[in-house]
């Protein structure tokens, strides 16, 4: 049985290949290496009933998750994964090559992910470039869920926000100064609490406010990390991530201000990673 994973900061998709059955799906929380420990994602797989009868029984996990970009932080993933199940061949990385598999297959192709973080890189076709971003909430995800919630966040406690605007964020979220500093600064997570806003966000888009934070956050994007790239006009960009998928219009209309064709916007990559997965271990097998 093969075990496929596609995880973000604030959620994880799975899937199992089953023999005589449907694919098995499940989600749990986000599973990024530099905000949970070994111990937490073992608990958040164990309280998944759902897979624990199938747990001797799994051979192969590929799971692409962000934050699993350097050894020691595949490490820890690999460790819990391998508590959990001891049987199998254990594959840890990127949640960018997962995007890229989803998306491009066996293409060129430039390939980024706007989820509660962002980042972006270049596939070959086979192999992921080394990327100069990714560099996290506090530097850099720019477009992001964090990055628009730090915005909103800051418009409302400087009384930047317009006033009809302020007043519905205000009795939605009842945000304090102490709160937010408490939330950013002293509770796990912070970069999760900060992309909390996104629903917000979604739905007053086609306030002007909103509709101009979207529009530049979406430009600082495409300036800082797509235009970054030699001849980033030759080839498609796709997008993989809920803000990605939620504000595709902005996006769309963003990248053809500036020339960048979009390819594949995926809100989550787990169906096409999984057949991509399946697809190529059972070629690889029959090979032999």
């Amino acid at each position: 049985m093969i075990l496929v994973a596609d995880s973000g900061s604030s959620s994880s998709d799975w899937m199992l290949n089953l023999p005589d059955s449907k694919p098995l799906f499940f989600k749990t929380k986000g599973l990024n290496p530099f905000f949970v420990s070994e111990k937490e994602i073992e608990k958040a797989l164990k309280d998944v009933p759902e897979i624990i009868p199938y747990s001797p029984e799994v051979t192969e996990v590929y799971f692409f998750g962000a934050g699993s970009i350097t050894p020691d932080r595949r490490e820890i993933v690999s460790n819990a994964l391998t508590a959990l199940f001891p049987n199998a061949f254990i594959s840890v990385e990127s949640d960018l090559l997962g995007a890229a598999y989803a998306t491009c297959k066996n293409q060129k192709g430039l390939v980024a992910t706007l989820g509660t973080g962002s980042d972006i890189s270049f596939y070959d076709g086979e192999n992921l470039m080394p990327s100069h971003h990714g560099i996290g909430y506090i530097l850099g995800d720019e477009g992001s869920g964090a990055w628009f919630g730090k915005k909103l966040i800051t418009y409302y406690l400087y009384g930047k926000m317009p006033k009809d605007l302020e007043k519905v964020f205000g009795e939605r979220y009842k945000l304090t100064k102490e709160v937010v500093i408490k939330n950013v600064y002293q509770k796990e997570r912070p970069n999760s609490y900060l992309a909390s806003f996104v629903p917000f966000l979604s739905e007053y888009r086609a306030h002007p406010f909103i509709d101009k934070l979207l529009t530049e956050g979406f430009d600082e994007f495409v300036r800082t990390n797509i235009m970054t790239y030699p001849n980033y006009w030759e080839y498609n960009c796709n997008f993989v991530g809920r803000v990605a998928y939620t504000f595709d219009l902005h996006i769309r209309q963003v990248c053809q201000m500036h020339g960048v064709k979009v390819g594949n916007i995926l809100a989550s990559p787990i169906y096409e990673l999984f057949d991509y997965v399946i697809e190529r271990e059972t070629t690889n097998n029959y090979s032999f």
